[in-house]
């Protein structure tokens, strides 16, 4: 893509983003204009790291919330990394996840199996204060060269000024906790019914509408009732 038509786009998304309403709706908005907007990017999300925690904040493309469990679960990869770094980089690139990775082994093995060939990532950021990577995915090797890389800073630096302006620590704080308590419902009734992620989605949306309760708290009902269960 030529970098006017970039710059372009760009100054369409700014305005889509701050048209946002809410903001998961942000989130979600940056990651998809991520894989609109970055040649050659097959899915892209969000992760943050909270408590030692990895959290997915937004995610669009099969691959990203099981890449960012395997990084929660494993405590390593690139985003994980990225997302809890205090020594001022912002930017990481993998060119050929195919070649050996001796900084994260476990998981680029776990990554080649997901069909991810690249990865790029830039840390969000505005006013000194983390909140979270913007990670891109490619299946291609070699996707993600020095120029993209380029393009990807510049979205995340204007996706995290509209982040800013659409959020309060409060906020975020509440869209983590709320994502982690659908999470965990989830599981349980995923494990206890063996019904896929989609499904279990489908139930807990189905029980807060028919009760006109919010999700989160339908999930953390659920949640409890396990923990409580002897």
């Amino acid at each position: 893509m030529e970098w006017r038509e970039y710059a372009e786009r760009m100054a369409l998304l700014a305005r889509d983003l701050l048209a946002q309403d809410s903001v998961q709706a942000t989130l979600d908005e940056i990651a998809a204009a991520a894989v609109r907007l970055v040649d050659g990017c097959d899915a892209a999300g969000i992760l943050a790291v909270r408590k030692g925690r990895a959290v997915t904040l937004a995610a669009c493309g099969d691959m990203v919330r099981e890449s960012d469990r395997l990084q929660g679960e494993l405590r390593e990869g690139p985003c994980f990394d990225l997302a809890r770094r205090k020594d001022g980089e912002r930017v990481y690139r993998i060119a050929d996840l195919t070649r050996p990775q001796p900084t994260w082994e476990r998981y680029a093995a776990a990554a080649r199996g997901l069909g991810i060939g690249s990865m790029t990532g830039v840390l969000l950021y505005a006013d000194d204060e983390d909140f979270g990577a913007l990670n891109l995915y490619a299946r291609r090797p070699g996707t993600f060269d020095k120029d993209i890389e380029t393009a990807a800073w510049l979205l995340a630096s204007h996706a995290a000024v509209a982040l800013a302006g659409a959020r309060t620590i409060d906020q975020l704080e509440h869209a983590l906790d709320t994502r982690h308590a659908i999470g965990e419902a989830m599981g349980i009734l995923m494990e206890r019914h063996r019904m896929s992620e989609d499904d279990a989605f489908a139930v807990l949306r189905r029980i807060s509408q028919h009760h006109n309760v919010k999700l989160r708290d339908v999930a953390r009902k659920i949640r409890d009732d396990q923990t409580e269960t002897p």
